[in-house]
C-alpha cells in the first residue's frame, strides 16, 4: 500500500461461508384454518356459523401450492472465489 500505515490483517479463514437461517416459508392456510378453529371452539361445532370460513379453507387447501423461492446461491459463489482469495499454499 501507497500509505505508511500497516493494514489489518485477517486471521485466516477455515472455510469461506454464509449461514443463514433456513425457515420454511409459512403457509397461507394457516391463519384461514385458525380461524376455522376457533370458529368451531366458539360456535359448539355447527356447520351454519362456519361455513363461509370452512369454504375458504378449502379453496386455500385445493388451490395451487405457492411458488418456491429462489434460493440464495452466495456459498456456491464464495466457494468458488475462495481459491483466489487465499494464498495458494494454504487453500485445500
Amino acid at each position: 500500500m501507497s500509505s505508511g500505515r500497516n493494514s489489518m490483517r485477517l486471521p485466516p479463514l477455515k472455510v469461506l461461508r454464509v449461514h443463514t437461517p433456513k425457515r420454511k416459508p409459512e403457509n397461507p392456510c394457516v391463519a384461514i384454518m385458525s380461524s376455522v378453529l376457533a370458529c368451531w371452539a366458539s360456535a359448539g361445532f355447527t356447520a351454519a356459523g362456519c361455513a363461509v370460513l370452512e369454504t375458504q379453507l378449502r379453496q386455500c387447501m385445493d388451490g395451487p401450492p405457492p411458488p418456491a423461492a429462489a434460493t440464495n446461491t452466495i456459498n456456491y459463489h464464495l466457494g468458488r472465489m475462495k481459491k483466489y482469495l487465499i494464498n495458494k499454499g494454504k487453500y485445500k
